[in-house]
């Protein structure tokens, strides 16, 4: 965190929305405005003059974006914070944000109300989302884990005979318990360990219990 007052450099082409973000930023006292550019690469050239302590800048700016020009810092090495600041309620947008280094991602509509706590945010190193946006995280985060954990591999009948196998139950056990040949469950068995890519039962139990099949 700076000393004194937070420097910061507005980059929006829309020279209206520069002074209602400079009048909420200067009203408070941690906060100065010290720059403002009307696009993305005359921001990254401001950044780079030193200076500046957190840059906040639109997505939709001429010769480069703010996503441009937040992924070209990164690229730099800057340690200024970037916070974009979008009128596009788009998760498209606020992943492109976040994966080219942005601290945090402010609707305009909400800036009113969101924009000091993300900017104190960003200068503390932490993230900052508005609540659309997590949302949006947590959605697309269960979706993923949905398609690429390894259960998702498995037929309802393995996932049952892991469950199983991981508790502790013999091969017999599990056949009668399930009504099934023994052949029939080491099948099974054998179908979980070459899917998996695991050796054993000590493996396929500590498997079971990360995805939350069993407890520990």
């Amino acid at each position: 965190m700076p000393s004194g007052p937070a420097r910061v450099l507005l980059a929006d082409d829309h020279a209206l929305v520069r002074q209602g973000v400079r009048m909420i930023l200067n009203a408070q006292p941690d906060f100065a405005v010290v720059a403002e550019v009307d696009d993305g690469a005359a921001a990254v050239e401001r950044v780079a003059a030193g200076g500046i302590d957190l840059a906040v800048l639109d997505i939709t700016m001429p010769r480069m974006t703010g996503l441009q020009a937040a992924r070209e810092l990164s690229r730099r090495g800057s340690a200024v914070p970037v916070l974009i600041l979008s009128m596009h309620d788009n998760e498209q947008y606020l992943f492109e944000a976040l994966k080219n280094g942005a601290s945090g991602y402010v609707h305009k509509s909400e800036a009113d109300r969101d924009l000091i706590a993300a900017c104190r945010s960003a200068l503390r190193g932490e993230p900052f989302l508005y609540p659309g946006a997590v949302t949006r995280l947590i959605r697309d985060y269960v979706a993923r884990r949905t398609e690429d954990t390894p259960t998702s591999l498995l037929t309802p009948r393995e996932e049952e005979i892991l469950k199983l196998i991981a508790e502790g139950h013999s091969g017999k056990e599990i056949a009668d318990m399930l009504v099934l040949s023994p052949k029939t469950v080491e099948r099974h068995r054998a179908n979980l360990l070459e899917k998996l890519g695991m050796r054993d039962r000590v493996e396929l139990t500590r498997f079971a219990i990360r995805t939350g099949l069993i407890e520990p």
